[in-house]
Order: C-alpha cells, then structure tokens, then sequence
C-alpha cells in the first residue's frame, strides 16, 4: 500500500517503512541504543533526501528514548546532576548543529556531508567496537582478566564536581565537551549517539555501568526533541507522517529485540553491534563509489540548482 509522505514528496509502501522500523526497533531493543546510525541510512537507500530523513528520525528516537529513559528513572540508574552536565553542552551542540546543517543545506552541500559523515564516523566506531568485542570474547574463552582500569589525565583537569548517583568526582569541563560533540553530531547526521556515547562514558570518563545507559537515554531524549523542534521550525523538513509510521514499528520491534538481547552475552552484543555499525559505513562507502549520482541528487525543498 503506497503513501504519500507530504515532506519528503514523494510515495513510499507503508509496509516497507513499518518493517524498517520494527527491523531498526529490534536492534535499538537488542543493543539499548537510538537505532538512528541504522535507520536515517535505510531511509536514504529508499530514495528519501538526507535532510528529511536526518530531521524525520529525529522525532523517532526522542519518541523511543521517551519510554527508556522512564523506565531507567523508576530504577534510579540515572544521575541527576550528570545528565544535567552533559545537557548543558548537549542543547549547545544541538543549536551549532542545527545551524551548521542550515548552512550546507543552503551551499547545496548537505547531502554529500552527511554521507561523508556516516561513512567516517560508522566504518571507525564500528570498527573499534568489533575489535573491543572480539578482544573481550577472545579473553572469556581464555578465561583471562579483563584489562584494569585506571585513571587518565581528564581525571586530573580542574572545576571537578561531585556526581553521587555515580559516586565519581569529575571535572566537568570534559562531560560538557562531550555532550557538545554528541549533540552536533546528532543533529547534523539524526542520531542518538548513544553508541558513541555510551562507550566514552565507561571507557574514558569511568562512569559506572549501572548508570551510564539510562543517563545517556536523557541526553538523547532531550537534544534529539530540541533538534525536531529546531529541524522543524526553521528549515520545515520533519515529516510528520514518516515519523509516526517509524514510531509504530519501532515500539513495537523493541520489544522482541530487548527480549533477545538479554540472551546474549555483553561481549557477544558489542561485536555484533560494532559488525552491525561497520556494515552500515561500508555500505555508505559503496553508494559513493559506485552511485554517487543517486545519493547525492539535489531534491531538498527550497533549494533551487
């Protein structure tokens, strides 16, 4: 059954759209992540332009992020004062990215960095993600120890600041840096960042696991809401009908994929989520080697060639 989405402008099966997000609401349920990184680039290869597709799945993954971050604060697994931190430096990103993305929308140059963007960002996370979780699994089989932590030079950097719900003393100066770079990278490529996220808070900023997701969820929930409203109150991209199609799917999807994923190990989930990342920027790759003349047509409302 085709329907005619009015922003994008142009036809889609509703059914094909139901499945990709069910399809990415199964991985967001497995991994416990936005499942942007996956579904902006479905929406691409389906003929729908990066700017609509970027502003569109943006009000999907606030909406998914919504119903995570509730359940998350029920279970008191998120830091008040750190996702307020991270926030401060989130909305900041949000607003430059949004801007940034206003700009190379109006050079006409829109499409080609966000392409560019996913096959750098996907093909190096993924990349380094696979490696971990093939190190990780290697060591569980061997029945070695995992690597100790230890404390880096972020940790010796002033304006340190107690956070109690993860018993860290931090300065704040990082956490605000990263939330800067999650939010402009989210609002310019229509992604969480959770999959980045997540891994910088437990590996560099040495945040607690029992904390880190549902903290995380917070940041997403709030910068990619800020990004919809930006998105749609000045460049008019976010389609409404697409992003409630997507919802559907998704809530629905996550549930068998939260279901699965907790049969699977830690270490096995990490491999199969850096493979799984990996995969998309190979994919991106091969589209602007092979058709960059499809990708990168210039269809973007209000912009004349």
């Amino acid at each position: 059954m085709q329907l005619y989405l009015p922003i994008a402008d142009l036809p889609v099966n509703v059914f094909l759209v139901l499945a990709m997000g069910a399809a990415v609401g199964f991985v967001s349920g497995m991994f416990g992540i936005g499942g942007g990184f996956l579904m902006t680039p479905l929406l691409i290869f389906i003929g729908i332009t990066p700017a609509v597709a970027v502003a569109s799945v943006a009000s999907h993954i606030a909406a998914s992020s919504f119903s995570g971050a509730l359940a998350y604060w029920r279970r008191r697994a998120i830091d008040p004062a750190l996702a307020s931190v991270l926030l401060c430096g989130g909305v900041t990103g949000t607003a430059l990215g949004v801007w940034t993305f206003t700009q190379l929308r109006a050079l006409g140059q829109l499409d080609l960095m966000i392409a560019l963007s996913y096959v750098v960002l996907l093909t190096t996370v993924g990349s380094l993600m696979f490696s971990e979780g093939l190190r990780a699994l290697m060591r569980t089989r061997r029945g070695a120890m995992p690597p100790r932590r230890t404390h880096n030079w972020i940790h010796g950097l002033p304006l340190k600041m107690r956070f109690k719900r993860s018993k860290i003393y931090l300065s704040v100066i990082p956490v605000v840096i990263v939330g800067i770079v999650i939010g402009f990278i989210g609002a310019i490529m229509g992604i969480g960042g959770g999959f980045i996220l997540v891994p910088i808070m437990i590996y560099v900023l040495r945040v607690p696991t029992s904390t880190v997701i549902g903290t995380s969820m917070v940041l997403t929930l709030v910068t990619m809401l800020f990004a919809t409203m930006l998105h749609a109150v000045t460049n008019h991209l976010v389609d409404a009908v697409l992003a409630l199609i997507l919802m559907v799917g998704g809530v629905t999807g996550a549930q068998f994929g939260a279901r699965a994923g907790q049969k699977i190990r830690g270490e096995q989930l990490r491999l199969l989520l850096g493979l799984l990342i990996l995969s998309v920027g190979v994919r991106f790759a091969i589209e602007l080697i092979i058709q960059p003349a499809d990708l990168f047509t210039i269809r973007e409302l209000g912009v004349t060639g």
